[in-house]
């Protein structure tokens, strides 16, 4: 066995740089860091080739006097801890003393750094963490760190670096991050020269979202706010519509600190239960505000990981906090339509063609003067253009309005039910188009309501509202189904949880199943259909809490039960459907995350037809 040898100070510091200083952004994410605990209101990054060989990072923070700057590049050297006992209750973003020692040692450093009470500046070269150059300088208050040629002296790990793209991007992502986490902080990043992100520094939240995931991702959020126990949430949450392919967009933020935690994803995602389509995922900026004592930040060598004392208030704090933001959220969909470029300006029409001006009207321009000839046409079109004609209901109405009321018809007729006869609802119902969608006119707004996802969810939420059990249907006879074997174990094996939602179901020997009863609001039909569903469903095993699995089996009662798109449904029905629908807060969207309604405006109609 080798003999066991102490290492030399400087293979020690390349092992510590490894853990803290994986690529340019974990660099750049230390050094940012480092200048927000400074105090710094503004931080300017600029990299080059992905930051390999070119990193800045300028600040307006404290500074550093000249004794300072020489023992921040030490291990283990920091103006953020004093004491063991400052671990229990860590409220700054670098603590561990090792950043700058880190970076220093697998890279060239030049420093430039002030206080405000002195007048120079100090200036440092360092090569492979080794002070060459010291000096005085001329600069403003704060840091400026330029970290050049990363990795130069560890070959090993700078073959493992991607393309300066790909470095760039999860530099620019890691800094964003930190933008998000403190708004109140102006970032700017600049690579290879050109600008691509500055945040307000406005200390709104809001305006550091909109400058980093951009202004549609933005507007499809709805705000947080909820405090329980010890805990404060804070931040904006997706709206069921507007969700991903992946949990990139999903930031987690616990005291100022971006962090992962399994916890809070779970959490999140609870919230949006019955409300996402299968493999989709909701966005997030979730800020996250508790005592220190209650988190562990020191498990990760980045501090990328936490540690909660308790998990469950956790939980639910998270849970809670964006159910209810999406319960105050509304549930109506803007509808996108493309922008419509404005028509070019057209010279007047000639006198001598006054019948292009009637056949097209809109080729010529709106204002301009008329021979007696183009006025006579124009006058004989609008004599014959067709008159909105008045109901028969409405003129007995407003008959009855106008006949003298004597004293004995009053009292016959009180005044409060003659305003009664005149009640409309505050929209009107259109009609349908593609047997699918109901159109509805409220006040300046237009809107269209999936009559299959409204019935779907106004089912779904009946019969999980519903205290006792769901109302069965017995079959006079059974119908055999004869699902793949797996399939129809999981069945067999979930047979109370079945019942419970209305299905009966026992063996019938060789595989085969007999279904004896079926929920009432499913036609027989599609009682084999429902239960394939529901056995592909429990199969994936993602469904292991009672309740959720509960819920998946009523999301396929409901879904197999409501109006279907494409069938011809009675206006009544149409009518009942578009009542609920807009009378009611909780029917958004429907069970697997569709929405219900979409409003198309007044304006936006306005912009196609050129008349805004």
């Amino acid at each position: 066995m080798p003999k066991i040898q102490q290492l030399s100070p400087h293979v020690a510091d390349l092992i510590a740089a490894g853990e803290v200083v994986e690529r340019p952004a974990s660099a750049a994410k230390e050094l940012v860091e480092n200048a927000i605990d400074a105090g710094a209101k503004n931080v300017t990054v600029e990299v080059q080739n992905g930051g390999m060989t070119f990193l800045r990072v300028t600040d307006d923070g404290c500074g550093m006097s000249a004794e300072d700057a020489e023992i921040a590049f030490l291990r283990h050297a920091t103006s953020k801890l004093r004491q063991a006992s400052d671990l229990e209750a860590i409220h700054t973003l670098g603590f561990r003393g090792e950043a700058l020692a880190a970076i220093s040692a697998v890279s060239r450093i030049d420093l430039m750094t002030k206080t405000a009470d002195s007048a120079f500046g100090t200036g440092l070269h360092l090569e492979a963490g080794t002070v060459t150059e010291r000096d005085s300088v001329g600069c403003p208050d704060g840091t400026t760190i330029i970290v050049r040629d990363l990795f130069y002296n560890t070959p090993a790990r700078m073959k493992f670096m991607k393309r300066d793209s790909v470095e760039a991007s999860a530099l620019i992502s890691s800094v964003s991050r930190l933008a998000i986490a403190h708004p109140e902080v102006s970032v700017r990043i600049l690579r290879d020269g050109e600008e691509v992100l500055h945040s307000p520094g406005d200390g709104k939240l809001f305006s550091a979202v909109y400058a980093v995931l951009g202004r549609q991702s933005a507007q499809e959020m709805v705000e947080v706010g909820s405090h329980w126990e010890n805990y404060t949430l804070t931040g904006y949450v997706s709206k069921p519509n507007a969700t991903r392919g992946n949990r990139a967009n999903q930031l987690f933020f616990v005291n100022g600190r971006h962090v992962r935690s399994k916890t809070m994803t779970a959490a999140l995602e609870e919230a949006y239960r019955n409300q996402l389509m299968v493999g989709r995922f909701p966005s997030c900026v979730l800020h996250l505000t508790l005592p220190e004592h209650l988190v562990d930040v020191n498990v990760h060598p980045a501090k990328v990981e936490v540690k909660f004392l308790n998990e469950r208030d956790l939980f639910d704090c998270i849970r809670y906090g964006v159910e209810g933001a999406l319960e105050k959220a509304s549930g109506r969909v803007e509808m996108k339509l493309p922008k419509q470029e404005p028509l070019p300006a057209t010279p007047n029409m000639p006198v001598s063609q006054p019948s292009a001006a009637v056949a097209s009207p809109a080729k010529s321009t709106f204002f301009r003067t008329m021979n007696a000839e183009d006025y006579k046409a124009f006058a004989e079109v609008i004599r014959e253009a067709p008159r909105p004609q008045m109901t028969p209901e409405l003129k007995a109405a407003l008959d009855r309005q106008k006949q003298p009321a004597t004293r004995e018809k009053k009292a016959e007729q009180p005044e409060a039910q003659q305003e009664i006869e005149l009640k409309t609802e505050p929209y009107r119902i259109v009609g349908e188009v593609l047997n699918t969608y109901i159109i509805v006119e409220e006040g300046k707004n237009v809107l269209l309501i999936d009559k299959h996802a409204a019935h779907e969810r106004i089912l779904f939420e009946k019969l999980r509202k519903a205290a006792e059990p769901i109302v069965p249907q017995l079959l006079l006879t059974p119908i055999l189904c004869k699902p793949e074997r797996e399939e129809s174990a999981i069945l067999l094996e979930n047979a109370d949880l079945l019942r419970e939602a209305g299905f009966e179901v026992s063996d019938y020997g060789d595989g085969v199943l007999a279904i004896r009863q079926i929920p009432a609001e499913l036609a027989p039909e599609q009682a084999e259909s429902t239960l394939e569903q529901l056995a592909s469903d429990l199969k994936s095993g993602k469904r292991t809490d009672p309740t959720a699995m509960r819920d998946a089996v009523l999301h396929t009662v409901a879904c197999k039960a409501a109006i279907k798109g494409g069938w011809h449904t009675d206006e009544k029905e149409l009518a009942a459907l578009v009542k609920e629908v807009l009378s009611r807060d909780d029917l958004k969207y429907c069970p697997h995350g569709r929405p219900i309604c979409a409003v198309l405006t007044a304006s936006q109609l306005e912009r196609q037809f050129k008349r805004a």
